[in-house]
Order: C-alpha cells, then structure tokens, then sequence
C-alpha cells in the first residue's frame, strides 16, 4: 500500500512538474503563434501586389478555412506592442540553448519579416515620392500599436518616423490618445518632426498622409476638406486597409493600399 501510494504521489509530481514547464512554453508560443499569423499574411501582402491579387479577398477565403480561422489575417505595416516581439525573441532564444538553431531561426525570421513589412511601406512612400523626401512633410494618422489604446511600446510607427526622418522629411503626427508617449518614443532622434492635435492641422500642406493606426475616427474625416488643403498630387499610404479606397480616389488622392492594386491618377 505505501508502495502504491509512492507511485502515485511521484506521478502527481512528474504531472505537476511538466504542467509547469508547458504552462510557461505556452504563453511563449501562443503569442509566437499570433504574431507567425500576421507575419505570415503580411508576406502574402507583397505577393498579392505583385499578383494584382486582393489580400482582403485572400485572408476572407483562408479565413472560411475552419482549420485556419479568420482571426489576425488583417494586413498591416507590422505588429507591435510589449509582448508579440519580447516572446518570439526568448521562445527563440530558448530554441538556441537547447541546440535547435533551425527551430530558433524560424522563429527569428517572424520577427524580421515584421521589420521587412515595415520597411517595405516606408520603400512605398519613398518610390512614390520620386525616391526623395527631403522637405517633404509626411503625415502620420496614428502612432500607438492598435486602436483604442495609448500603448506605442514597439509600434511600427517608431522605426516609421526613424526612416522617414533619416531620409529628411518633414514628420507631422497625429494621434487620439498617444501623442505624449510618441513625443517620448522619438524624443532622442534628430530631425523635423511635430505632434499636433488637430488631425486637420496635421495634414495641412502634407505631400502624403500614411495611416498607422486603425482608428475609427479615421474613417470619418472629411477627406475632401484634407485633399484640397494637401500639397499635389496628393497621396496616402494605407498601412491598415482601413479606409475606403474608391472613395478617396474620387477625391483626387492617389491611393496605395497594402497587398491590393494601388489608385493611381499619375
């Protein structure tokens, strides 16, 4: 009898040992996971533009797919946040302590992917601006990671501003709730830049808007009012596939969304 409940009790402990390990695992990998998710689309966002295919077309196909789901298919110019970054980065680390090299440069490779998505939005407004920004005043709709939250840790819009700035464009930013964490993010880069409140003042005179955060507000601005005082020809840069393309092609905007056929009146 006392063997047997030994037994038991060294299996209650194995078990709770195990549970332990694959609970701290799993907040790494479930976070790995989404993060792979967005990456993954993203790639296919380049693909589709090269393609002429539509991503909003392909991630609500995939999407009907039960085994894959719908969720975190929605193209952007990268993710963000404390906590899809800080995971991969020591899910990867992991893999590496424990010899598998290959494993961690796969995990690697979803975060260099989300740098790449960045980069090549920047690439977009810098081709399209005849490959010089100088003096040129680039205005950012949005600056935190997602909507509906102040949070700017690792967003997209950092390394944005950096690029843009490094290539010496006026940077305009305008954001509803993240405007004083911006001001901190970027406080120690060099350059041209300003963070208005006023989202109309922030485009006044702008050569392109390029849209960082899907904000509702966004979606309902008088974009005619923001096209007449824009600098010509006019362009915007939708890093969300937020707005309604047609619409502000109407206007006169040249229009580049992500993973679809740009708008073009040139």
């Amino acid at each position: 009898m006392a063997v047997k409940q030994q037994k038991t009790h060294l299996q209650i402990m194995t078990f709770r040992r195990i549970t332990r390990r694959s609970s701290e695992l799993s907040k790494l990998v479930a976070n790995a996971m989404l993060a792979q998710r967005i990456s993954s689309i993203n790639s296919i966002s380049a693909l589709c533009e090269r393609t002429e295919a539509d991503i909003a077309e392909v991630s609500k196909a995939i999407g009907m797919d039960t085994r894959i789901g719908s969720k975190f298919l929605e193209a952007s110019i990268g993710f963000g946040g404390s906590c899809f970054r800080k995971d991969i980065l020591h899910l990867s680390y992991l893999c590496e302590y424990y010899g598998l090299p290959e494993v961690a440069d796969y995990w690697e490779s979803v975060v260099r992917i989300n740098e790449w998505q960045t980069d090549r939005f920047f690439q977009s407004i810098l081709k399209e601006q005849f490959n010089t920004l100088a003096g040129k005043t680039i205005t950012l709709l949005g600056f935190a990671f997602k909507q509906d939250t102040g949070d700017t840790r690792d967003s997209p819009a950092i390394p944005l501003c950096e690029k843009l700035l490094a290539e010496h464009a006026c940077v305009k930013v305008h954001d509803p709730k993240a405007l004083e964490n911006a001001r901190q993010d970027l406080k120690e880069i060099q350059g041209d830049i300003s963070f208005v409140e006023d989202v109309y003042e922030a485009a006044d005179c702008a050569h392109a808007l390029a849209l960082v955060t899907q904000w509702k507000e966004y979606r309902e601005l008088d974009f005619e009012r923001i096209f007449q005082a824009m600098a010509k020809p006019a362009f915007i840069f939708d890093g969300r596939n937020h707005l309604d393309h047609k619409k502000l092609y109407e206007i006169g905007f040249n229009v580049f969304p992500l993973g679809k056929m740009p708008l073009k009146h040139l």
